[in-house]
């Protein structure tokens, strides 16, 4: 039993932690961040005001984790980021195909407790800091109402990852909040006053069947007159949790004070939509749904960008410009909202997509006058067009990994942030970022410490690609159709394609290709052919005189007539991908993006691949045999597909495939690192979508790694996984180390993009 005496006042139960880093969010970026600077082998503390991690992708809000893949709706191809987001993702597509969002929340916990290096504090807001001078932070303390207790942590660097910014606000960090004018910067899309500053909140619901008649009484609260929204004819009984992330309030208030009155606003909203779909009998088949979940915090958007050392404008991300301190990159368009959201007469957003992918510099990743300050997440330093590119989660997520490797060294070498930008360092952090998997656009790994870089590379077999079989049924063409192929620099290859016809037609051929390396925009045409078909089966020989000036993919592409039918293969293999000039409203793709005016965009072609069981590639034969898929390719650098596919990749009919590395003389091996191909152009949204399977075809599920005596070192039998890692107790001393890998399928080759070993 326990007995106090009565007293004036007391104070809250205070703990006290420090460690090397303290990361404010349990969002994405801050996950990752944390998980990132955790395994990089410092202390991490990270503090999340929520009783879930995820934030906006956490099953209390409800918002698919998207970034540079848009869907599949743009032509980035291979673009998913990598690192810890992307093993996240592709562990959610494993356990989790049918996306709950309440097991991509124990995924992130997992993924977060297994770490030694982390305490996690969930419920936990921070309301005040400490500083030590007028640039640096000593300490941030919190309240979690949970345990009634308070928190004080200390550390030498901080991370603030909390959406708005509150470390950076109470530390007086330099901030901006609503859009700037496009004299700024010369951006040319800058929103006018009218169209408005900042974007708003949202608010979902999921609705279920229950299998009976459920009537609905609406709250008194609830939006009375749903003619005030002016779509509100697209609400369908359909359509439920994030595609409605169109119902979008608050851009004309404050984003960060005025957060519960938006929230009440949403309420109404949902509501009222609720009580339209089953009390206005339009919607009979809503007769039996009843609502089953309704966002309880809002998916926020958009409020305080606090200012790096470096801006990032409209003209990086159009242009794709270069940054000798890039650590991470984007993809997602150009994606502003007006601000009267719901409420607004425009669309609900307007979306604008660059050629390619960008990075983005590591200036925007720390505050430019608060010197222990990192920033990840929505709040980094960009301008508000940019912002409405960089804001999205993957993309976030992927520059937290950036910020949590950063932190890492910096902890490790008692630096600041800003201190890393000099060259010795930042390829240091390039290099850190580049061993797990952070893909940096232009930039190949070159790691003096891979033991393979000084190995001889042998593969029982090398894919030779001559012809992709055709399957039994020509298919109708849907669009206009393109075969990606990866081919070197001289004389394009000649190709037969078959085509069918029940008229004679004319089928027309483009040879095209992309005007800006490792960019996949096919906006430069080689050379144009009109053939005449007859009726039935076409044998049409493809030559060119295009002579190709460095490695690049070329796209075969075949007009649309729908009088013409292909024959596809069920080939799939690493690095070769078909495309379609299709559309997909979701992310403003209408088959072309032109501009009616000049807001500082590029015109040009979507073409996109289609997602599985769709996307078979183009039954092809190649005349002169493509030879880009060697075993040199697995210490090249690159971890996925770029202007080739950077791959290993075995010949169908091997029936042991294997790669060994060979020495000189005997090695002592401590680690071995694999990267396998979980299919980069898949986006694994991990809310709403279903995905065809949970292992990507490409991917390897079996391999041994075999010792010079032809002893099996390790084995797995059942990966999923991108980057696989193994740890041996004792080094391993061998003069020859051969990974033995099965097929993953009887139509996809088995692919290795990389192998390093260290000692």
């Amino acid at each position: 039993m326990m007995h106090l005496d009565a007293t004036d006042k007391r104070t809250a139960r205070t703990l006290s932690l420090s460690a090397d880093l303290v990361v404010v969010g349990g969002g994405l970026s801050g996950t990752c961040c944390a998980i990132t600077a955790a395994r990089a082998g410092i202390k991490v503390i990270i503090v999340q005001d929520r009783p879930v991690l995820g934030g906006n992708a956490s099953s209390e809000v409800r918002l698919w984790v998207l970034g540079a893949t848009s869907h599949m709706g743009n032509n980035n191809r291979w673009a998913r980021e990598g690192g810890v987001i992307d093993e996240i993702l592709v562990e959610n597509l494993y356990r989790n195909p049918d996306s709950n969002p309440l097991i991509f929340d124990t995924i992130l916990l997992e993924k977060v407790v297994e770490e030694p290096n982390i305490t996690l504090l969930l419920n936990t807001a921070i309301y005040e800091v400490e500083k030590e001078g007028p640039d640096t932070i000593t300490k941030v303390i919190g309240f979690c109402s949970q345990n009634s207790s308070q928190y004080e942590l200390a550390a030498p660097l901080f991370c603030d990852a909390s959406g708005d910014g509150i470390v950076g606000f109470l530390s007086g960090a330099a901030f901006r909040m609503g859009a700037e004018s496009s004299e700024e910067f010369g951006e040319k899309f800058a929103p006018s006053k009218e169209y408005g500053e900042l974007l708003g909140h949202s608010l979902y619901f999921y609705s279920k069947d229950v299998g009976r008649p459920v009537r609905f009484v609406p709250p008194s609260f609830a939006l009375k007159d749903i003619t005030k929204i002016p779509r509100f004819k697209s609400f369908n009984a359909q359509d439920f949790g994030c595609r409605l992330w169109w119902v979008e309030y608050g851009g004309r208030l404050d984003t960060v004070h005025d957060t519960e009155a938006i929230k009440w606003e949403l309420w109404k909203v949902i509501y009222g939509v609720w009580n339209h779909i089953k009390n206005s009998g339009q919607f009979p088949e809503a007769e039996n749904l009843t609502l089953e979940w309704v966002g309880t915090i809002p998916g926020k958007r958009e409020s305080r960008r606090f200012e790096g050392d470096y801006m990032l404008i409209q003209q990086d991300i159009v242009e794709q410009r270069s940054h000798q301190d890039s650590v991470a990159f984007g993809g997602w368009s150009i994606d502003l909202h007006p601000a009267d959201g719901v409420f607004s007469e425009k669309p609900g957003c307007n979306q604008w997509h660059s050629k390619g992918i960008y990075g983005i510099p590591y200036r925007c990743y720390y505050s430019r006058n608060i010197s222990n300050l990192f920033l990840a997440g929505r709040i980094i330093s960009a301008s508000h067009v940019a912002f409405g590119s960089t804001r999205v989660m993957a993309t976030s997520a992927h520059g937290g990994q950036a910020v949590g490797m950063a932190a890492a060294l910096c902890a490790k070498k008692g630096l600041q942030p800003r201190q890393l930008l000099e060259q010795s360092r930042m390829k240091e952090l390039h290099t850190e970022l580049q061993r797990i998997g952070q893909h940096i656009p232009g930039l190949n790994l070159q790691d003096e410490l891979d033991l393979v870089r000084k190995a001889q590379v042998k593969a029982s077999s090398e894919l030779v690609l001559t012809e992709l079989v055709e399957d039994d049924d020509p298919q109708p063409m849907e669009f206009a159709t393109a075969q990606m192929l990866p081919v070197q620099a001289g004389k394009m290859p000649g190709v037969v394609i078959h085509p069918y016809t029940d008229v004679p037609t004319e089928l027309e051929v483009e040879l095209r290709i992309c005007s800006r390396k490792g960019s996949h925009t096919p906006d430069v045409t080689l050379e144009k052919k009109v053939i005449p078909l007859q009726k039935g089966r076409n044998c049409v020989h493809l030559s060119f005189d295009a002579v190709i000036s460095e490695p690049t993919y070329a796209f075969l592409m075949i007009g649309n007539n729908p009088e013409i039918s292909l024959k596809m293969s069920s080939q799939r293999v690493t690095g070769l991908l078909s495309v379609f000039n299709s559309i997909n409203p979701a992310v403003s793709n209408y088959g072309k993006q032109e501009p009616t005016e000049d807001i500082g965009v590029d015109a040009f072609e979507f073409w996109c691949p289609q997602r599985r069981p769709k996307g078979k590639n183009v039954a092809v034969k190649i005349e002169e045999s493509l030879r880009s898929f060697g075993a040199e390719n697995i210490r090249n650098g690159v971890q996925r597909p770029t202007n080739q596919p950077n791959a290993w990749v075995a010949d169908f009919a091997d029936p042991d495939p294997s790669l060994t590395l060979s020495w000189s003389e005997q090695q002592s091996i401590r680690r071995v690192e694999l990267f396998f191909d979980t299919d980069y152009d898949h986006p694994s949204e991990n809310v709403l979508m279903i995905h065809p399977e949970p292992v990507a075809p490409f991917c390897v599920q079996k391999y041994q790694l075999l010792d010079d005596q032809g002893r099996v070192v390790y084995e797995k039998r059942d990966n999923h996984q991108t980057r696989n890692t193994i740890h041996f107790d004792e080094p391993l001393t061998t003069s020859r180390l051969r990974l033995r890998v099965e097929h993953p399928s009887a139509t996809s080759p088995a692919a290795v993009f990389e192998i390093r070993c260290y000692a």
